[in-house]
């Protein structure tokens, strides 16, 4: 991951005595040709929430020669944008973090039936609600009333949402494109896990409940790359969903939060020209992936 050439920026934790699984461990290496001097929002590196990090390093070089350690941004939900200037000549990223298995989180008091319309909305869910770039809610309105609109509000429409996807849209890798939005998906009747997140958000704001998308590394994915999901605001809590069914959500790392892919590109080309050459994800854990049930809730570190 590094060499003599390459300076770092990073940060280590010392393990508690005694602590002997080292948990999980995610790579990301990009290459980019940049053509002018370029300015790149990376977010690679594991969100802050997603567990103690013991060990995490992101190296960065042009031509072999290190650049400077990149600005540090704080993200929603506790992601991490890191900013940089990319001068002509062959790029690279390379990130590594040695993480915590995440400690489960306490299960939310469940909100009595009825009541899940009268509590009150924050900033965060009311942003969630709205349509966005990639989740045109306000289309599809119609679609999500008469396919998911006679079951009880709340998870019960959730669950059925995800089901929905997973059973109707065909995981088809490389069927889609970075300009298409949940409305293609319907329409085209496959797509990839970014497409998959993209349609639970949609039909879940159409029917009045809060829902974001989040890129993740996934430990078990085949083939490996980044991954992406989707929250919705039931029972009191962020409860997340994965309609693809490829890896168990217990092992999945947050990386970034937002309405939609806009939100959580790996990388963002700001200014000048660059093109990316190459990107090679890994993600693992210690021991065997966690089973997972997906009728049972499960929630993002």
């Amino acid at each position: 991951m590094t060499n003599d050439t390459t300076a770092s920026a990073g940060r280590e934790t010392p393990r508690p005595a005694g602590d002997d699984d080292p948990g999980r461990v995610v790579t990301c290496d990009l290459a980019f040709d940049v053509q002018e001097p370029a300015d790149i929002a990376l977010q690679i590196a594991a969100a802050e929430r997603g567990g103690r990090t013991h060990e995490e390093r992101l190296d960065l070089a042009t031509g072999g020669t290190a650049l400077a350690p990149p600005v540090e941004l704080a993200a929603p939900h506790g992601g991490r944008i890191h900013l940089l200037r990319a001068p002509r000549g062959l790029f690279t990223a390379s990130y590594r973090a040695h993480l915590d298995r995440p400690r489960p989180r306490p299960r939310a008091a469940p909100i009595p039936d009825g009541a899940a319309g009268d509590e009150p909305l924050d900033l965060q869910r009311l942003t969630y609600l709205r349509p966005s770039r990639y989740c045109p809610s306000d289309h599809v309105v119609g679609l999500a009333v008469a396919e998911f609109g006679a079951l009880p509000q709340g998870r019960p429409r959730v669950d059925a949402i995800a089901d929905w996807i997973h059973h109707r849209i065909g995981y088809v890798a490389g069927s889609s494109t970075v300009h298409d939005t949940a409305e293609d998906t319907l329409l085209t009747g496959q797509g990839v896990c970014r497409d998959f997140a993209h349609l639970g958000v949609t039909l879940c704001r159409a029917l009045g409940i809060p829902a974001r998308f989040t890129a993740v590394y996934a430990p078990g994915l085949t083939p490996m790359d980044f991954h992406a999901v989707f929250e919705a605001w039931t029972d009191g809590a962020w409860h997340v969903h994965d309609p693809t069914r490829r890896v168990p959500r217990g092992g999945l790392i947050r990386i970034a939060t937002g309405r939609d892919a806009a939100d959580t590109a790996f990388a963002t080309v700001l200014g000048g020209i660059a093109t990316l050459r190459s990107v090679e994800v890994t993600a693992t854990v210690t021991g065997l992936l966690p089973t997972d049930d997906h009728r049972v809730e499960a929630r993002l570190g």
